[in-house]
């Protein structure tokens, strides 16, 4: 899931505390997702969650296709899990587990919060309709359920600024050099 941008993996990520994001704006090596495991156990930790965007691009690497596709089928991306879990394994020497959250994450009960959601989506859709609106679609933006032309929707692609996170807090190499080991920070770019 995200493809070609980062959001679902970088907010997956800081949401469940993982230690290293791997996101495709922000290409990386594996060598220093090894050195930030180490890193992790020497400071004591048993254990690192990595997460990593099916988009997620290795420095000098092309991305990994589940299926490379056809003429009448398009090209399915797939596998960076399975790829970093090998490498790391061999990098690290520590037992190292892939689990794909595309099949796991589609469970679960929605909360208050997803319910208000739905039904704000759908009165919104059904006033656009009713107000005669056209090819529009209804969004989340700054807490209000708007409608927003689709053509403006797809005009181009949202990825995540190399210099910010979704916090709105400056990200840079150095940044992250200076932080001690906490989790939730994206690897640094390579240089």
């Amino acid at each position: 899931m995200g493809r070609n941008t980062g959001w679902i993996a970088l907010h997956s990520g800081l949401a469940g505390g993982a230690d290293v994001i791997l996101i495709p704006e922000i290409p990386f090596t594996m060598q220093s997702v090894a050195d930030r495991i180490r890193a992790r156990d020497t400071a004591g930790s048993n254990f690192s969650i990595v997460v990593a965007a099916e988009g997620a691009i290795e420095t000098g690497h092309d991305l990994i296709y589940q299926d490379k596709g056809d003429p009448q089928h398009a090209p399915r991306l797939g596998g960076i899990g399975a790829y970093c879990r090998y490498e790391l394994e061999q990098l690290s020497g520590k037992e190292t587990r892939c689990v794909v959250l595309g099949h796991l994450q589609r469970g679960g009960r929605p909360n208050a919060f997803d319910r208000m959601l739905a039904t704000n989506y759908g009165s919104c859709a059904v006033r656009a309709l009713v107000e005669g609106k056209r090819a529009v679609m209804v969004a989340l933006q700054a807490g209000d359920v708007i409608t927003v032309p689709i053509s403006e929707a797809i005009a181009n692609i949202k990825t995540v600024p190399q210099t910010a996170s979704s916090c709105a807090r400056r990200v840079t190499p150095e940044y992250l050099l200076a932080r001690p080991m906490k989790p939730g920070i994206i690897v640094q770019r390579e240089r």
